[in-house]
């Protein structure tokens, strides 16, 4: 997630949602976030040793959906949160009751919805407090779930609404799904 801000002057100061997702398509080799306060934030890639783990979380909670009900979206997702930033966790997970009252063009773009489920990985780039915060903006949001996986101090950060972070100090647990991911379980040593 490490990242650097643009300021992108538009006539009204601030780009609008349409602005912003003709710009992300523009610059379709780039990546983007925008903050609540409408600063264009720049995402970097991510390292490969990043980009295993990624896939290895995508790969898992994809085939958990395939028999549950909902969508599972990968790090190229950009999510309008109430709040009026523009999130891409490194994968996420939509109740089928919210992905269905979706229009299809909201559908499109940046849907204005915050997933139920979000996960986020540090990379050797990323402070801490940057991924923290981030977590937090996503439970403000309307996620129900979150976890935050550092492999780099090889600890997880579980994230329930209204409930303290939960810190997860060892790469020999596993992290359960609870209630909003049935069954789903991810087995931390199996990222190494």
């Amino acid at each position: 997630m490490s990242f650097f801000e643009l300021n992108i002057p538009t006539a009204s100061g601030q780009m609008t949602d349409d602005e912003f997702f003709e710009f992300c398509r523009q610059n379709r080799d780039l990546k983007f976030e925008r903050t609540s306060d409408g600063q264009i934030i720049f995402i970097m890639p991510t390292g490969t040793e990043t980009g295993r783990i990624n896939s290895k979380i995508n790969a898992r909670l994809q085939w958990w959906a395939e028999s549950h009900t909902g969508e599972v979206f990968d790090s190229s997702t950009g999510f309008k949160l109430p709040n009026l930033a523009v999130r891409s966790p490194d994968a996420s997970w939509v109740s089928a009751e919210k992905w269905n009252g979706l229009t299809t063009e909201e559908r499109k773009k940046h849907a204005p919805i915050c997933p139920d489920f979000v996960v986020e990985i540090r990379s050797e780039n990323d402070t801490l407090r940057e991924c923290q915060d981030k977590m937090d903006e996503y439970m403000a949001n309307g996620a129900r779930l979150g976890w935050l996986i550092d492999p780099v101090d090889q600890k997880a950060y579980i994230y329930r609404p209204g409930q303290a972070v939960e810190t997860v100090s060892s790469f020999q647990e596993t992290l359960s799904g609870e209630n909003v991911l049935p069954n789903f379980e991810l087995n931390l040593n199996s990222l190494l």
